[in-house]
């Protein structure tokens, strides 16, 4: 099996992902209830996201943290949730690549998911306090 080499192995990544992803019985709903994404136009930001965190090209533009701290406005985000997220995203990638960086993408995820949580308790507790 080889390494995740180039964007058309990201784009073969995340749209696998996507697709188990959006029909999961734990984190499907945020995909297609509660963002109503548009994948058109959602689908290249985030091979331009993975893009940039995995080759370090500067293609994506934007703040997740924000879109996610919104999206736990209209319904919450536990630690559920991440940990299914990151499951499926760690057995899309094991089920087709290995090599350094198959392992940046699952470590980078791990990293994203426990600063995403600690961002959103914060934004909690920040309105649970004011």
């Amino acid at each position: 099996m080889k390494d995740i080499e180039n964007r058309q192995d990201i784009q073969h990544l995340v749209d696998s992902f996507y697709l188990q992803a959006m029909s999961d019985k734990r984190i499907g709903h945020f995909f297609t209830e509660v963002v109503h994404l548009d994948m058109k136009k959602h689908m290249p930001v985030m091979y331009d996201f993975w893009e940039t965190t995995l080759f370090g090209k500067m293609k994506y533009k934007g703040n997740p943290m924000l879109k996610h701290i919104h999206m736990d406005e209209i319904s919450p985000m536990e630690a559920q949730h991440f940990d299914q997220w990151l499951a499926l995203w760690t057995a899309t990638i094991q089920n087709n690549f290995r090599g350094p960086r198959a392992d940046r993408a699952i470590k980078k995820a791990n990293q994203i998911a426990a600063l995403m949580q600690y961002k959103i308790k914060q934004h909690r507790d920040w309105f649970r306090d004011s």
